[in-house]
């Protein structure tokens, strides 16, 4: 049962794109009132209109692009595997009338660690103080259907701390077997990662001394940048936690194989939102910023809650 003051009265699940391979990487754009996501196999990024409910495409030349987010700004900031680096697109905010509308330039801000290229970067999120922090599984370079072949060139799979003021790239958590999804506590004092190990990057040739784990874990974050103290908070099941958010009071909503299911900041179970499709990621949008979009297989999903993204509530004056 979900908590009922996490859903409006009367919320019923929405399904409101269908017809993809695998959708992932939502990020609402306020601006425009749209929410951007990815269909990684089919290497497109689209956009689903709220007001009208058209669904169209951005581009069909993706490069397998994966986990988004807003900056203060307002501009996006991707992932993508095929590039194997983080992109921004200033742009995604403004709005695009004609030929303008197909216009989707966005621009390389890291690519490497040292002389090693990145794997293939999942998910991300922007701290307060500008800083991009990203994981690096290797899904993008192990999986034909998700990138390109690659080798991992730094030899393992880390989350990175990236300041655009100085161009600096630092590992902050290298023990998490395969980042994926990430958030920051309301007051960012904590960092959340999950790793979805349990589903080996390599399905066709598994290390088996390499562990494969289902939880999410939390680390405390000392002086704004130093990721400390790791432990597993929960164990997502069925299936494995890929994308979350963290909601404003602390809450995390997680993606899982049968749904959304919630959890309190110290990890007690506090909700389950049963979803008909494998879940991805997911994200809050709408115009008050209490809907919940869905990304779940082949279709994009939404419910009503009563709360909003601790980023986005910042970002929208919350």
């Amino acid at each position: 049962m979900t908590h009922p003051q996490l859903l409006e009265p009367g919320a019923e699940l929405e399904r409101v794109a269908t017809g993809y391979s695998w959708t992932e990487g939502p990020a609402w754009i306020p601006a425009r009132g749209v929410l951007r996501f990815s269909d990684i196999p089919g290497n497109q990024i689209l956009e689903h209109d709220e007001a009208d409910g058209t669904t169209t495409q951005l581009t069909g030349d993706a490069e397998f692009t994966n986990g988004r987010t807003l900056d203060p700004g307002g501009a996006i900031v991707e992932c993508s595997h095929g590039r194997r680096a983080i992109l921004v697109d200033r742009d995604a905010g403004r709005p695009r009338s004609g030929d303008d509308a197909a216009v989707y330039a966005p621009e390389v801000l890291v690519d490497r660690y040292g002389r090693a290229r990145l794997n293939s970067p999942n998910d991300v999120v922007v701290k307060s103080d500008g800083t991009i922090w990203f994981t690096d599984p290797s899904y993008g370079i192990k999986r034909p259907i998700e990138g390109h072949a690659g080798e991992e060139e730094y030899g393992d799979r880390y989350v990175f701390r990236f300041d655009p003021s100085d161009g600096s790239l630092t590992p902050v958590v290298i023990d998490v077997e395969a980042p994926n999804g990430l958030a920051f506590s309301p007051d960012e004092n904590v960092l959340y990662v999950a790793d979805s190990s349990i589903d080996p990057p390599d399905r066709d040739h598994p290390d088996p001394e390499r562990p494969g784990g289902h939880s999410i874990h939390a680390y405390d974050v000392l002086g704004g940048r130093h990721a400390k103290n790791g432990r597993a908070l929960v164990e997502v099941s069925p299936g494995l936690p890929d994308g979350f958010r963290v909601d404003t009071d602390g809450n995390l909503w997680s993606s899982s194989l049968s749904g959304i299911q919630v959890f309190s900041p110290d990890g007690k179970k506090i909700g389950d939102i049963p979803v008909p499709e494998k879940v991805a990621n997911l994200c809050f949008g709408g115009r008050d910023g209490r809907t919940l979009y869905i990304c779940a297989s082949t279709s994009i999903y939404r419910i009503r809650t009563t709360t909003t993204d601790a980023h986005t509530g910042r970002l929208m004056g919350g």
